[in-house]
């Protein structure tokens, strides 16, 4: 049985009197421990996915299920506690007056979990931040500072889902490889599935073990990672993903 199940997903937006259409039954599933990876251009609808699979958008048709079951609505204590996501931008899905402590702190106090200075201690050490750090507030740290906060939020409550959309897109790039390596390092050490947005297919093909490529909300191809390395796309949009990657990977030499 797959860990994240969507079948015939689609989510609709109202705006300005029209129906937007940003998904069309789209249907993907990732096996527990698996990282799969959705890459495509900017409105694409893949970050709509992430959002929908938390509830932060409105489906309207297809299913979504976790662990065999159908996600509820709203999604509640339960499912937080197996499915956390990690946004674009770590300054803005951080509060500004909070301190690192009470960021972390929080979602424990929410859920009722003790010994929280342990945990946030470890939290940190797992993010590969000093202790210290606890007492800072977002605006101190660095932007990989403050995306190694929001992994370690994601993961105060163990959950085995992380969803990861654009998680290093906002940093530079000599911190890219540095956040992508430790992703894949808490991976591998607590068994994690990832279901990761990007649209560099370098990231991707670094990060997961599938893709799908999305254009204009919906599915194009879905390759392996070893039928990326070997560039056997079978749709013209998806080879023009994997150029325009290898152009930047180049220009970046």
């Amino acid at each position: 049985m797959s860990l994240i199940e969507v079948d015939n997903l689609s989510v609709t937006y109202s705006a300005k009197g029209r129906a937007v259409r940003a998904v069309q039954e789209v249907s993907l599933s990732v096996a527990h421990g698996e990282s799969y990876g959705l890459v495509g251009e900017s409105g694409s609808g893949k970050s709509t996915i992430l959002r929908a699979i938390c509830g932060l958008a409105p489906v309207s048709g297809g299913s979504i299920r976790i662990g065999g079951e159908e996600v509820p609505t709203p999604r509640g204590k339960r499912f937080a506690s197996r499915v956390q996501m990690v946004f674009q931008d770590p300054y803005a899905s951080l509060h500004p007056r909070h301190t690192i402590d009470s960021i972390l702190s929080e979602p424990l106090a929410i859920h009722g979990m003790g010994d929280s200075d342990a945990l946030v201690r470890r939290a940190l050490s797992d993010v590969g931040l000093p202790a210290n750090f606890r007492f800072r507030y977002p605006h101190q740290l660095s932007g990989g500072q403050r995306q190694r906060v929001a992994i370690a939020r994601a993961l105060m409550l163990a959950p085995p889902i992380l969803l990861l959309d654009e998680p290093t897109s906002a940093l530079d790039a000599s911190v890219q490889a540095e956040v992508l390596n430790l992703l894949n390092r808490l991976r591998a050490e607590r068994n994690l599935t990832f279901l990761m947005v990007s649209h560099d297919l370098a990231v991707i093909d670094h990060m997961c073990d599938r893709v799908l490529v999305m254009q204009h909300g919906r599915a194009v191809e879905e390759l392996t990672r070893d039928a990326l390395a070997r560039a056997e796309m079978t749709t013209a949009y998806a080879r023009s993903l994997f150029d325009a990657s290898a152009d930047r990977m180049l220009g970046a030499l």
